[in-house]
């Protein structure tokens, strides 16, 4: 057998190896291309065109004419705007507090293991995640009613006042008690799931150490949820500032407490489908969008800084 022969078997080996190679590098830029063409064709064309209307505007002289940064200029300036996202903000920090801690109470009293019926409490705790938002604001309306509500029926038939949840002072209270109910159930599944990966040599160390439950809740479970807790911060962050359904359709039964401008959200939408300003609310749901990255950032560099200290 000649050198030539024998190097022949080795180059078509090599080449058969060169080729299944490459076919493994294409597999994974395949695999993700759908994602990638609905990613393009539903989020970042649509996203492109708003921005392209941001920066114009329909006058009655002259039909729609470029102004450039004009629209975001008026934006920042424009006190519905501002009053909406610092009304939202306050939303944001007494509701979320409150909806995370009931979550985490939730999923280590799931967790511990000490409940009856546990899958029961869980699936009734998850239920109302289930539940539309535009159904829980229409069902919650119906509880919140001044007149015909159950609560009102109740101070009625003992002679007291009417609660007043539909109130000015009451009503962002009665939102976030219904972001709450809707959403507990959720971030305690994100929670409890982040208990059950847990590795098991953990609670066997901290036991042979000598610790309780509680310590065990505290010096184990606690650490170990961080990252869970952040992801749902970060979500929750996100949610409240697209606070939308609920003010909605809550404004019929309250349109003197709730405006067109409650919320930036509802803000924008006002703006583009009842005051036809599409342009003006093209830069309106930019800049919550801005508003939205700053305050997720400013969480997640505020949770970093803190784990590390």
């Amino acid at each position: 057998m000649t050198a030539a022969s024998r190097e022949h078997p080795h180059r078509a080996a090599t080449m058969r190896l060169r080729r299944g190679r490459a076919r493994r590098r294409a597999a994974g830029p395949l695999f993700v291309a759908p994602f990638l063409v609905l990613f393009l064709v539903l989020f970042l064309t649509p996203l492109g065109y708003a921005a392209y209307l941001s920066l114009f505007q329909e006058r009655l002289i002259g039909g729609t004419t470029f102004v450039g940064l004009a629209n975001y200029v008026t934006a920042v300036q424009d006190p519905h705007l501002i009053q909406g996202i610092l009304r939202v903000a306050v939303f944001f920090v007494i509701q979320v507090p409150v909806m995370l801690l009931l979550a985490l109470l939730f999923a280590l009293a799931l967790d511990s293991g000490l409940l009856w019926l546990a899958r029961v409490v869980r699936l009734g705790i998850f239920v109302p995640y289930a539940v539309p938002s535009v159904v829980a604001s229409l069902m919650w309306g119906y509880l919140y009613g001044p007149d015909y509500g159950p609560f009102a029926q109740l101070s009625k038939a003992l002679n007291l006042a009417a609660p007043r949840f539909l109130s000015d002072g009451w009503m962002l209270g009665s939102l976030a008690n219904i972001v709450t109910w809707e959403f507990v159930g959720y971030n305690m599944i994100l929670l409890y799931a982040a208990l059950r990966a847990i590795p098991q040599d953990l609670y066997e160390a901290a036991a042979m150490d000598g610790a309780g439950a509680w310590r065990i809740a505290w010096s184990v479970k606690l650490p170990a949820l961080r990252p869970a807790l952040l992801l749902a911060l970060v979500f929750s962050v996100i949610g409240s500032f697209q606070l939308f359904n609920e003010p909605n359709l809550l404004q019929r039964l309250a349109p003197d407490v709730i405006d067109s401008a409650y919320t930036a959200n509802l803000y924008a939408y006002s703006l583009a489908f009842t005051s036809q300003q599409i342009n003006y609310a093209a830069t309106v749901s930019f800049l919550l969008g801005v508003v939205i990255v700053i305050v997720s950032y400013a969480v997640l560099l505020t949770a970093n800084r803190w784990r590390t200290s």
